[in-house]
């Protein structure tokens, strides 16, 4: 996996575009159900994707820290409501979780600094 956020927001897209052309199972599956269930509902979008920080530095799972840092961010949830969901992981991890906490930040930091994308 990349090891930092630069290398992953660069190549990640690509990684998965080949894997779907391999496998497009997998990705039709997974999109369908990863669809269904983080639209709006009970919870928020952003509040899903807080739980979602949360659960990828639980399981130290660093394209999923990325990812949902990015997708927490582009729903409105603040550095600061990251920071703690990660926390919560790290309460709920101990050590394990703990050490995975600083690509959060890292993430955090890139994406901050990054140029906007620009749309079509």
């Amino acid at each position: 996996m990349a090891s930092d956020p630069a290398t992953h927001y660069a190549s990640w897209p690509n990684k998965m575009k080949s894997m779907k052309a391999q496998a497009p199972q997998i990705g039709n599956s997974f999109a369908a159900m990863f669809q269904g269930l983080m639209k709006e509902g009970a919870l928020s979008v952003r509040e899903k994707e807080l739980i979602a920080v949360a659960i990828a530095v639980k399981d130290r799972c660093e394209p999923c820290i990325y990812s949902h840092v990015e997708k927490a961010l582009k729903c409105g949830a603040t550095s600061e409501q990251i920071m703690e969901a990660a926390g919560v992981a790290v309460v709920m991890g101990g050590g394990p979780s703990y050490v995975y906490a600083p690509l959060v930040v890292a993430a955090l930091e890139h994406l901050q600094n990054a140029a906007p994308t620009p749309t079509a």
